[in-house]
């Protein structure tokens, strides 16, 4: 009996010791910027071993290289703004209809490092810019000539910035994406409400049943209210403008909701989520962004888009193009530089005329 009971007790302290270690290793991951580091690290390598990566372009990696020299991943032939502080990441909403692939939405996520703030950028679709190697059209026509590569050279040519890395995702995925995060929280108006119960924006009949004011919007629902541009929406804002600007209301509410969980429960929720990513950036970038995001609070997203007011036309034709958003570039590369990195007017107005030399 006495050597049963030794056994236990013995038993038990070896239990209590590797429960000790265990509940202090635990500690030392989450309470401890080391130990927070190794999660980052892991959820890095985790995240983009499920997502779809594409090698044409490769973000360099953030342990070889400062963020300064991250890759820009553009031909290189524009002269473009470069921080060594900011990222600029294209995000691209892509609809597939009849085996065309055309690039619906467009908006660029720039995070600080310094000031600790992520903002969005849209590009709006209709803008009129120079393609390379093609005639002047509208930006959202540049992805169905060239893909990737030509959009990310058409935009550095045109708003004189450099694009880091890029991540895409279909009309079907993002609605997944939102479905997989319990849907996302939208204010509606009234007239939103009934124009999205009226018609196929909200394709599955079952869900056109949302109402004036604040809603939990599921996958279909948000992708249908992202896509609405012929009603105002809140704040009395229309047509593409009021369309681009509900997609950055749906991506804070996404953010919003993933930033707030712990980095565990993160890599969770991600497991499902970033099969429907497709993007090229490298293992230490997403590690650098889940840092810098998790470890400053960064809840919310400042957002911005382009062309800025008062500063383009909007034609019933220009040059054989119908309806586009003829710009001031020098006015808005301007305004786009004192957002992005928080220049005064007169350093955005030096940095533009370096660039245009």
């Amino acid at each position: 009996m006495k050597k049963k009971r030794k056994r236990k007790i013995k038993i038990l302290k070896s239990m209590g010791i590797i429960l000790a270690v265990f509940a202090l290793v635990a500690v030392f991951l989450t309470e401890t910027s080391p130990g927070r580091k190794i999660i980052y690290k892991l959820a890095a390598h985790y995240i983009h071993s499920q997502v779809k990566v594409e090698d044409n372009h490769k973000v360099g990696s953030s342990k070889q290289l400062p963020v300064s020299n991250l890759n820009d991943i553009g031909s290189g032939q524009y002269p473009v703004r470069h921080d060594k502080d900011v990222i600029n990441i294209l995000l691209i909403g892509i609809e597939e209809i009849g085996g065309a692939r055309n690039t619906d939405s467009m908006i660029i996520a720039s995070l600080n490092t310094k000031k600790n703030t992520i903002k969005l950028v849209s590009l709006m679709r209709d803008s009129y810019v120079e393609i390379p190697g093609y005639m002047n059209n509208k930006l959202n026509s540049a992805y169905p000539k060239g893909g990737i590569n030509l959009l990310v050279d058409t935009i550095e040519k045109n708003y004189k910035i450099g694009i880091n890395g890029y991540a895409s995702v279909n009309f079907n995925d993002f609605a997944n994406i939102v479905d997989l995060i319990g849907g996302v929280k939208v204010e509606l108006t009234k007239v939103e409400a009934d124009y999205l119960n009226r018609t196929n924006y909200v394709s599955n009949r079952k869900y056109r049943n949302v109402r004036e004011g604040v809603n939990i919007l599921n996958g279909n629902q948000a992708l249908g209210y992202c896509r609405v541009r012929h009603v105002p929406t809140l704040g009395n804002v229309a047509d593409d403008f009021g369309r681009t600007l509900r997609q950055r209301r749906v991506i804070n509410q996404i953010f919003k909701k993933c930033t707030a969980y712990d980095p565990i429960k993160l890599i969770g929720v991600t497991k499902e989520g970033l099969g429907y990513i497709t993007t090229d950036l490298s293992e230490d970038t997403i590690e650098r962004f889940l840092e810098e995001g998790i470890e400053n609070k960064i809840n919310n997203l400042d957002t911005f888009r382009l062309p800025v007011d008062g500063a383009f036309e909007g034609p019933r034709k220009y040059l054989n193009v119908t309806y586009p958003l003829v710009y001031d570039w020098n006015e808005n590369i301007k305004k786009l530089f004192m957002y992005l990195y928080g220049d005064t007017e007169t350093e955005a107005t030096n940095h533009l005329a370096e660039l245009q030399q």
